[in-house]
């Protein structure tokens, strides 16, 4: 029952042996914010160019594999499980057949016909019990593809850049696009310094999901038994049990914290060691001009 420790999915993870550790968090952030907007009303290729990318960046970022190749399988497989549910599943009500006249009543007249199924299993029949077949069109296809594809690049993509970039850095970057709300007087400071307890706070949600798990496994819980309106009642109940329990490990790090004098962070506190360093501008400087490559390449090639 300890997979999720196994499968670490937001964590931060330190070293020195990638160049993504090095980019400018603000840049990274800015390559992530693509990988999540570009697949919007896309089209199919885009979406599946933008998953081949998000991979080749995993192969070739010099990460050591036993810090995704777990994550990366998990996220692969659950993509594709959710992908081959929306092929499966009708992705539309059945299109109605126009009556066409027979093309031997007009001569020499050629028939144009778009044929929208892809493929066609079956029908089955088990133990006298007769299915019809599994059709699978265009249009059941594409949701497949967009479905599997937009799961794949949201999890995955982020959790890169979470397993790369220390969560100081990332709410500096964070505040640093932010910083005209300030003008406005809205407590930018307090909210970043939230969203870094937050992000601390990322292996205790698993720790309780963790923990949650184990219970209904040492109880035995067969759902079968419950029906559906009871499952649904008792994974309720257990939602908000996950939720209280978090809420109160959060409460009880906060006390901790005021109970020692802890001060908000500021700032400059946050400020990245690599937007500094010029020995990574080529590094950043790159990584500019690929990001302005795909916006231009997403213009061109990726609408629908």
């Amino acid at each position: 029952m300890d997979w999720l420790q196994k499968i670490p999915i937001g964590q931060y993870v330190s070293g020195k042996s990638s160049w993504l550790r090095n980019i400018d968090p603000r840049i990274k952030l800015s390559w992530v914010l693509v990988f999540l907007l570009t697949p919007i009303l896309a089209n199919s290729f885009w979406r599946i160019s933008t998953a081949f990318v998000i991979l080749l960046i995993t192969f070739f970022s010099f990460l050591p594999p036993r810090i995704w190749w777990r994550s990366l399988v998990f996220v692969l497989a659950f993509s594709l499980v959710l992908g081959s549910l929306s092929i499966v599943l009708p992705a539309s009500q059945a299109s109605f057949e126009l009556p066409i006249r027979a093309s031997d009543e007009i001569p020499g007249a050629i028939v144009l016909t778009r044929s929208w199924e892809v493929f066609r299993l079956g029908p089955f029949d088990f133990g006298g019990i007769s299915l019809g077949p599994l059709i699978v069109d265009r249009r059941s296809a594409e949701l497949g593809i967009k479905t599997s594809t937009l799961i794949f690049t949201v999890i995955h993509s982020v959790n890169l850049m979470l397993i790369t970039t220390p969560p100081e850095d990332l709410v500096w970057a964070i505040r640093w696009f932010f910083a005209p709300l300030t003008l406005l007087g809205f407590p930018l400071e307090r909210v970043s310094f939230q969203l870094l307890l937050a992000l601390r706070f990322l292996p205790l949600v698993q720790e309780e999901l963790q923990n949650l798990f184990r219970s209904i496994a040492v109880r035995g819980i067969d759902f079968k038994k419950f029906g559906l309106k009871s499952s649904l009642g008792l994974l309720v109940t257990l939602g908000e049990r996950l939720l209280s329990n978090i809420l109160l490990r959060a409460e009880q790090g906060a006390d901790s914290l005021m109970s020692r004098q802890g001060l908000w962070l500021s700032s400059e506190q946050l400020r990245s060691s690599a937007a500094l360093n010029p020995k990574y501008l080529w590094v950043n400087t790159s990584s500019i001009f690929l990001l302005l490559i795909a916006i231009s390449l997403r213009c061109m090639y990726g609408t629908t």
